[in-house]
């Protein structure tokens, strides 16, 4: 019996969410009115004792690693790590737009995810439904202006993603749009993934695992260009 604690903080608000062996028993939503460094440790300790879990009882640290918010990410991934760490469990970190994808509709086939990268570009991946069910990623995500991957769709393809908040346009003939409900990635959705991956033999460094940016901060970029 496995049990995973999974976090979520590559948005704003995020979630965490408690499963076994990818059946997840619960689920709490951050409170909005904070950002996730204030609001994901008391969200982890009121999960825990909803369940009745102590720490050390836990086998799976599961966490996105991005894209995402800069200081999300940073957040989840540390907190996952100092968890682990003190409880003696593994860790494993999942992407974004993979936990954004599991939340698709069993009847979709062909799906492109995208987040927002700021300025204007989105980090997108596309994915396609295997035989096992999963919605697994087709080729690498990559980093686009917001128009450019929307134009790019292949027909029969349908769109998920937070971007979609910010985007007005017109979708090219044969694409459609999940509805809202699917946009955001869960943290019960990172615990089935990371089941997945578990069982697949998937193990990440508890040192060296670090959350994947879309691109660098404004400061790094300043700082670069008068380096």
């Amino acid at each position: 019996m496995l049990r995973i604690l999974a976090l979520e903080t590559s948005e704003l608000t995020g979630s965490v969410a408690a499963a076994v062996d990818g059946k997840i028993l619960a689920e709490l939503q951050l409170d909005p009115q904070q950002r996730s460094a204030q609001s994901l440790a008391p969200a982890i300790r009121s999960l825990l004792k909803l369940i009745g879990w102590k720490p050390r009882e836990i086998g799976l640290l599961a966490v996105t690693i991005g894209p995402g918010s800069f200081t999300g990410l940073r957040v989840g991934v540390a907190t996952a790590k100092v968890f682990a760490y003190a409880a003696g469990a593994e860790v494993l970190g999942i992407s974004t737009l993979e936990a954004i994808a599991a939340g698709a509709p069993d009847n979709i086939t062909a799906l492109s995810v995208a987040v927002d990268a700021q300025r204007g570009d989105v980090v997108a991946q596309h994915f396609r439904r295997e035989t096992a069910g999963w919605l697994k990623p087709v080729g690498a995500a990559v980093l686009v202006p917001l128009e450019e991957w929307v134009q790019r769709l292949p027909p029969g393809s349908a769109i998920s993603g937070p971007v979609l908040k910010k985007w007005a346009g017109l979708l090219p003939a044969g694409v459609s749009m999940l509805d809202r409900a699917c946009w955001h990635p869960t943290a019960g959705n990172v615990a089935r993934l990371a089941h997945r991956d578990y069982l697949a033999g998937r193990r990440d460094d508890l040192w060296a695992l670090l959350p994947i940016y879309s691109r660098q901060s404004a400061a790094e970029e300043k700082w670069g260009k008068k380096s």
